[in-house]
């Protein structure tokens, strides 16, 4: 069975953090409020985050259903927590793309996806274990945007849609030598604005700039290689929408390490004390099937081994006047 971390807000508005053991059973830890402090605390006494947890656990078992979860990382400086994506990883993930930009190659050729896909396919997990073809790369925001499990998922009124995206994202935290330190992973969905994509595909940037949530549990240790999770979208109570997603290196084009390799080349993404949240990217989008989410449905993305769900209302954030004027 697999160990997971939960961060979580009691009844008394205080933050704790919780270790899903073996048995499945929920247990606060003692003398920690954050995944952040409990990781700082692991790398100064030499131990495994896995480790660290175990030792710091009590007796107290709580309900995850019973408290205010949190998204199993955070920053106290959002702006220290870096929210980014590769795309065009998963087998099958570059139909629905290549179906937004198929028009602009009417004479036959290759869209710039299908052949970023291929490249992935051809070299993006080299044998030799060294870095391979480089992935399509996105910035997604900072901590800001990112969203607690049950809270709503705010759309910009500016926004033409709001679709999901289940998906798998790394989670890392900076050491004090500039070290990327993966601290495990952590279900997600990383919403984005596919109607703007297909409208050109250089505006994929502005698509991507959208609040995105995480499951409430930061997996540890090693990802297993073939996910199976389920994407379904309720409204008014009812299954709009729902499909199979698959996720995983053995539904990968590229290796998992591949995609590390290629965010952390960069040095700023190495600052000390840095929180990143990594998305791996997907092959399922209720958008490839004409759904059009609406404000008031709710997303649900569950997958083993994960054991909770994470689920989100879709909402509309209220029009934001934005003048700039010369100081």
């Amino acid at each position: 069975m697999t160990l997971s971390l939960l961060q979580y807000r009691s009844a008394d508005g205080e933050r704790h953090v919780a270790l899903i053991a073996e048995d499945g059973v929920a247990r606060r830890l003692s003398e920690t409020s954050s995944v952040c402090d409990l990781a700082q605390a692991a790398i100064r006494a030499g131990l495994s985050l896995a480790d660290a947890a175990r030792a710091a656990r009590s007796d107290e078992a709580i309900d995850p259903d019973s408290v205010e979860l949190l998204p199993p990382i955070d920053h106290p400086d959002p702006a220290h927590l870096l929210m980014t994506g590769t795309g065009l990883t998963h087998l099958g993930s570059a139909e629905s793309r290549d179906a937004m930009h198929r028009a602009a190659a009417a004479n036959g050729a290759l869209t710039d996806s299908m052949r970023m896909f291929l490249m992935g396919v051809e070299g993006g997990k080299p044998e030799s274990g060294g870095p391979g073809i480089q992935p399509e790369w996105f910035y997604k925001g900072d901590g800001s945007q990112l969203v607690a499990p049950g809270a709503p998922l705010l759309a910009p009124a500016f926004g033409l849609d709001a679709g999901e995206e289940p998906e798998i994202a790394g989670i890392y935290l900076i050491g004090e030598d500039g070290a990327p330190l993966r601290l495990g992973f952590a279900l997600a969905n990383e919403v984005s604005d596919h109607v703007t994509e297909r409208g050109n595909y250089l505006w994929l940037a502005h698509s991507k700039l959208r609040r995105a949530a995480l499951g409430p549990e930061l997996l540890l240790g090693s990802l297993p290689p073939d996910i199976r999770g389920i994407s379904r979208i309720l409204r008014g109570g009812q299954t709009l929408w729902e499909r199979p997603f698959l996720t995983g290196e053995a539904n990968m084009s590229h290796s998992i390490s591949n995609l590390e390799h290629h965010h952390f080349k960069y040095e700023m993404f190495r600052r000390p004390g840095d929180v990143h949240v990594h998305f791996f990217g997907t092959a399922t989008l209720s958008f490839s099937d004409g759904i059009v989410a609406a404000p008031g449905d709710m997303f649900e993305i569950e997958a083993p081994p994960f054991r909770l769900p994470l689920r989100n209302p879709l909402a509309l954030a209220e029009p934001a006047a934005v003048a700039v004027r010369a100081l």
